[in-house]
């Protein structure tokens, strides 16, 4: 152990059971679960608040066979799960930890939504990305965070929540997947109920301005980290900001004991009698990392993250200071997602993921050579991966997603808002280019103008009879629920007919990394060896993905981040046994669920 920061220990020092780095979803899981069992927790963010990009998330996390589930019916085999991921992760199957993750996530959402102040929504009409594959599952595997108003959580605490991505939101508002999305869009097609509950929605959050000075209707992933913060401050956590982690402490024997922080006082030596969990975000902002990890990323730069910019591996780097593990052997290093870059008038460039429009019919993605590379309405990563994949060596990675004048209308095409909201501040800015004509917008683009015309014009022959033959596009439950159900014959294909025509850069992004700490099923950190580290344990995206780089199904970050959480806080505590928390509490059950989406809980 290093030697002592100061002779006054009490100035310079801090005791506690459980020291957890990092404030997202798997930290803030470890952190409630060790309290909850009598432990007393430290948690210390680098960033100046707290929520890491789980914030910034939709919230929802792959958790099959949660009690939301078998609440209204649904009682799927596990075996049925280990089916579907075995055939999804083929050689990056782990039977330890999928079998742990798997066991547990029962109980995670049974222990959070009757134990705690994080409740869920049932994801019942989610599907599996990959409908054909043996085990897939067509809803009711994951849950969302039931939204919450952040007047719940006291002004000190709430200074330390971040806030809802801008570029998700609408004028700072989080919108929920669901009903509350739904009724946002037909809004923009007139119709009565949408424009009233668009007004409320509204003009809540500009008095919620005014009176806080922020968001307060918390949806999406906000709503999951300020129901988690809300639970750590209920059971007596302490949770520091702008506190970040530099070293970690071990004994003689090479037991983790603690860490050394920076803290806005000076440094800290904080000693954790029970352990150490990382959590940390991973490494997206690592350009070194990301440079030797990253397929067609030379120089690490050619790659846009969604994860907040404190997250640079730190928590990785300390581990492998004390010879931990780093696991790269991955399918993928990263979750991939499709983003367009958004130039703001002060100079600012935002990062919008693209997630919900590529499924809504009218749209197209294409290369620079004016051809499809994909099916666009399959999950984020498959669109990126089909990106990686279709690009020659030594080309950037980049993709245009291309629409008709009635799509954007109607729908969004990336920030760009449909009506009532205008579009010329994103043709004013370069984000959204125009054209009269198919031609006239691939030359705008830098398209080939011959090959893209032919493109629309062989898509559109097959859309209108509900067809794509060369990816399949609209054949699974997945694409036909990311589509529109007015859309016949198939809700996810429209031909693209009626000028102007318009587009938007795509380039190649991540919600975060896969890649990371080498576990074993109790989230505990092995060495190069394949030995525990006593005293350490991993959890969030710091650690290796159980997924194996592959992305099955949404969530698949926030499950596994929500449950392996659990997992640490439970071993630190000597939890051995689960308690009988897999179903929920009646007083859970009788009239407190809402449908995904619905929000009146907020009011």
């Amino acid at each position: 152990m290093p030697a002592p920061l100061n002779a006054d220990r009490d100035r310079t020092s801090l005791d506690c059971d459980v020291l957890v780095v990092g404030s997202g979803a798997g930290g803030l899981s470890a952190a409630v679960t060790a309290a909850y069992h009598g432990l007393k927790v430290i948690v210390v963010e680098k960033a100046d608040v707290c929520g890491g990009a789980t914030s910034w998330s939709g919230g929802w996390a792959w958790t099959p066979g949660n009690p939301l589930a078998k609440a209204d019916g649904v009682n799927e085999d596990r075996e049925l799960f280990r089916t579907y991921l075995r055939h999804r992760l083929g050689g990056n199957f782990r039977d330890d930890k999928v079998d742990a993750f798997l066991e547990a996530v029962p109980h995670m959402v049974g222990f959070f939504h009757d134990k705690t102040s994080l409740q869920f929504v049932p994801g019942a009409k989610i599907k599996d990305i990959y409908g054909s594959t043996p085990g897939a599952g067509t809803g009711h595997r994951s849950v969302g965070p039931k939204p919450f108003n952040a007047r719940r959580i006291r002004p000190e605490l709430r200074a330390k929540m971040r806030h809802q991505l801008y570029e998700t939101s609408f004028l700072g508002m989080g919108i929920m997947a669901g009903p509350d999305l739904t009724k946002f869009l037909s809004a923009s097609q007139g119709n009565v109920q949408g424009l009233f509950h668009a007004g409320w929605r509204v003009g809540l959050h500009l008095l919620d301005l005014l009176t806080h000075r922020r968001n307060m209707q918390l949806v999406n992933g906000t709503a999951l980290t300020g129901r988690l913060m809300k639970s750590a401050d209920d059971l007596g956590v302490d949770i520091r900001v702008s506190t970040p982690a530099k070293r970690l402490i071990t004994d003689a024997a090479g037991t983790v004991t603690g860490a050394v922080v920076s803290s806005p006082e000076g440094e800290l030596q904080i000693n954790a009698a029970r352990g150490v969990v990382l959590a940390a975000g991973g490494f997206p902002n690592d350009v070194t990392r990301r440079a030797a990890l990253f397929p067609k990323t030379p120089t690490g730069r050619e790659h846009w993250t969604l994860a907040p910019k404190e997250t640079t591996g730190d928590g990785i780097t300390m581990a492998q200071a004390v010879g931990a593990r780093f696991d790269t052997d991955m399918q993928s290093p990263a979750a991939w997602c499709p983003v367009s870059l958004v130039p703001y008038r002060n100079g600012r460039t935002g990062t919008f993921p693209h997630i919900m429009d590529r499924a809504k019919p009218g749209s197209i993605g294409v290369r620079a050579d004016g051809r499809r590379f994909v099916n666009e309405a399959n999950g984020y990563y498959d669109y990126v991966e089909g990106m990686l994949n279709a690009t020659p060596d030594g080309e950037p990675v980049e993709a245009w997603q291309i629409a008709d004048a009635a799509f954007v209308r109607k729908f969004p095409l990336g920030m760009a808002k449909p009506l009532p909201v205008p579009l010329f501040p994103y043709l004013r800015s370069g984000y959204l280019k125009k054209g009269r004509t198919i031609e006239e917008l691939a030359v705008a683009c830098g398209i080939d103008p011959e090959s893209l015309a032919k493109t629309v014009a062989d898509f559109n022959k097959n859309a209108r009879k509900g067809l794509d033959p060369d990816f399949d596009r609209g054949a699974s439950e997945f694409n036909r629920y990311g589509g529109d159900p007015k859309n016949t014959p198939n809700p996810s294909l429209r031909p693209l007919e009626k000028g102007p025509f318009y587009a938007v850069k795509i380039v190649p992004g991540s919600f975060g990394t896969f890649a990371g700490l080498a576990a074993d099923s109790r989230a505990r950190v092995l060495d190069t060896a394949g030995r525990p580290i006593a005293g350490l344990y991993v959890a969030g995206n710091d650690q290796a993905s159980v997924m194996g780089g592959h992305y099955p199904a949404g969530g698949i970050n926030l499950g596994p981040a929500l449950t392996f959480g659990y997992i640490a806080g439970r071993d630190l505590a000597n939890a051995t046994h689960y308690e009988d928390d897999s179903s929920l509490a009646p007083e859970r059950t009788a009239g407190d669920e809402e449908p995904a989406g619905h929000v009146t809980a907020l009011a």
